[in-house]
C-alpha cells in the first residue's frame, strides 16, 4: 500500500491535516490506533480562536460550528469577587466561538468519510520506519493481519504519548518541560450557564472557571492540588467550593445539578525541539502541550497542520522543500508564543503554595495593570483570539 502523506493520528490535528491535503490534491492515509467511536468519546474543551472557525469554513464544514457555535466577544476576569470584562471586538476586532473540540472532530470525520478518502482505525503496534530516509514506512496489525504503508512523508498527529515522537532519537530532540503543582477538577451539568461570557476567577483558595458547551450545558473548574482524588469530591462539595471562588453575584445566580461527567486534569507545559527529523514532522500534541488556562491547546494543533499543509502544498505542487525545510522553525515560533501566553495567564489566576503573600500581592497588582491599561487588555484580547500564523 501506498500514498504520498501517512497521518498518525486521527484527533482533529490530524484530521484537518487530511483535510487541507485532500482538497489540495494530495494523498493521505491516516491511522489511529483507537477506534471511531473512542474519539469522539473523549471530552474536551472547545474555544475556537477567530483563525479557526474561519479554516471550518473554509474547508466547508462551517456549517454546524455556524448554526451551534456560540460567539464570544469577550470573557470576564475576577480577583476575589472583583470583575473585569475583557472585550474583544473592542480591543482587536476579533472574537472566539465556544464549540466542543468533540464536534469538530465530528464533522471532519463526517466530511472525510463522505470523500471516500481512507482512515484506518484500531490500527494496532503502529511503528514507523527509515524516517531519517526519504522512503519512510508505516508498519499496524488489524484483525491479526500485519500491514505496510510506503509513503514521501509522515505526519506525527498522535497526541503526547503517540508512537511519533517515540520514534524519533532521544539525541535528536530537546525537550523542554514544567509541571505545575495543581491540576483542574471539572464537572459537566445539564444546567445552562452562569454568565454568557467565559467567567476566568482566581481567589485565595485557589482558580476556578466557568465555562459552557451550549446554552443549557455547562462546564465548571476548579483548581486542586496535585494528586487529589475525585472520590474526595462529591457534587456538593465541587459547588460550594466553586461559589466560593467566583463573584457573589454569578454564585447567586449560578444553577447547579447532578454531574453527568467528572474529572480532574494535570497542568503542564511542555515543548519538543525541533518538529521535523527526516521524513517526520511532527505536530499538535505529539509537539507540544499548553495549559488550559488560555484555551490556545486545540487552536495551536490546528495552526501547526495548517502550516505544514501549505508546506507539502508547496512540496507537491513547486517541487519546493522551502516550506517543508522551514515548518518547524516558523511554528515553534507561534508555539513558544502560545506557550508564553498560557504561563502567564496561569500564573495570574491560580494560586502558588511556595510564592506565598508576596506573589498573591504580585498577582493583584497584575490584575490591577489589566484592569487600568488598554494596552495590557489589548494584549491579552490578541492572543486570546489568536495570533497570525506569519
Amino acid at each position: 500500500m501506498r500514498t504520498q502523506v501517512a497521518i498518525i493520528g486521527a484527533g482533529p490535528a490530524g484530521l484537518m491535516l487530511g483535510r487541507l491535503l485532500q482538497l489540495a490534491g494530495i494523498e493521505a492515509v491516516i491511522l489511529e490506533r483507537k477506534s471511531g467511536e473512542y474519539v469522539l468519546s473523549r471530552i474536551r474543551a472547545g474555544v475556537l480562536e477567530q483563525g479557526t472557525a474561519d479554516l471550518l469554513r473554509k474547508v466547508n464544514i462551517g456549517a454546524r460550528v455556524e448554526a451551534e457555535g456560540l460567539p464570544h466577544d469577550g470573557i470576564e476576569m475576577c480577583f476575589d469577587g472583583d470583575l473585569q470584562r475583557i472585550d474583544f471586538m473592542a480591543r482587536v476586532g476579533r472574537r472566539v466561538t465556544v464549540y466542543g473540540q468533540t464536534e469538530m472532530t465530528h464533522d471532519l470525520m463526517e466530511a472525510r468519510k463522505a470523500s471516500g478518502a481512507t482512515t484506518i482505525y484500531e490500527a494496532a503496534d503502529v511503528a514507523l520506519h527509515d524516517i531519517d530516509s526519504d522512503r519512510p514506512r508505516v508498519t499496524w496489525r488489524k484483525d491479526g493481519v500485519t500491514h505496510t504503508l510506503e509513503c514521501d512523508f509522515i505526519a506525527g498527529c498522535d497526541g503526547f504519548h503517540g508512537v511519533s515522537r517515540a520514534s524519533v532519537p532521544e539525541r535528536s530532540l530537546t525537550l523542554f518541560d514544567r509541571h505545575y503543582p495543581f491540576g483542574w477538577l471539572g464537572i459537566l451539568v445539564d444546567q445552562p450557564p452562569v454568565s454568557e461570557e467565559l467567567i476566568y476567577a482566581h481567589h485565595e483558595r485557589g482558580f476556578a472557571l466557568c465555562s459552557m458547551r451550549s446554552m443549557t450545558r455547562s462546564r465548571y473548574y476548579v483548581q486542586v492540588a496535585e494528586g487529589e482524588k475525585i472520590e474526595n469530591w462529591s457534587d456538593q462539595r465541587f459547588w460550594d467550593e466553586l461559589r466560593r471562588r467566583i463573584n457573589p453575584d454569578a454564585a447567586e445566580r449560578m444553577k447547579i445539578g447532578p454531574s453527568i461527567e467528572k474529572s480532574i486534569a494535570p497542568l503542564r507545559s511542555f515543548v519538543a525541539e525541533p518538529l521535523r527529523f527526516g521524513s517526520l514532522f511532527l505536530a499538535g500534541d505529539a509537539a507540544h502541550i499548553v495549559p488550559p488556562t488560555g484555551a490556545k491547546g486545540l487552536n495551536l494543533a490546528i495552526s501547526d497542520v495548517v502550516m505544514l499543509g501549505d508546506a507539502l502544498t508547496e512540496f507537491y505542487g513547486e517541487r519546493s522543500k522551502a516550506g517543508l525545510d522551514a515548518y518547524s522553525g516558523k511554528a515553534l515560533l507561534r508555539i513558544w508564543k502560545a506557550e508564553r501566553f498560557s504561563w502567564w495567564m496561569t500564573s495570574l489566576l491560580h494560586t502558588f503554595p511556595e510564592t506565598g503573600a508576596f506573589g498573591r500581592r504580585i498577582q493583584r497588582a497584575d490584575f490591577d495593570y489589566l484592569c487600568g491599561s488598554v494596552a495590557a487588555q489589548t494584549s491579552l484580547a490578541e492572543n486570546y483570539t489568536g495570533l497570525s500564523l506569519g
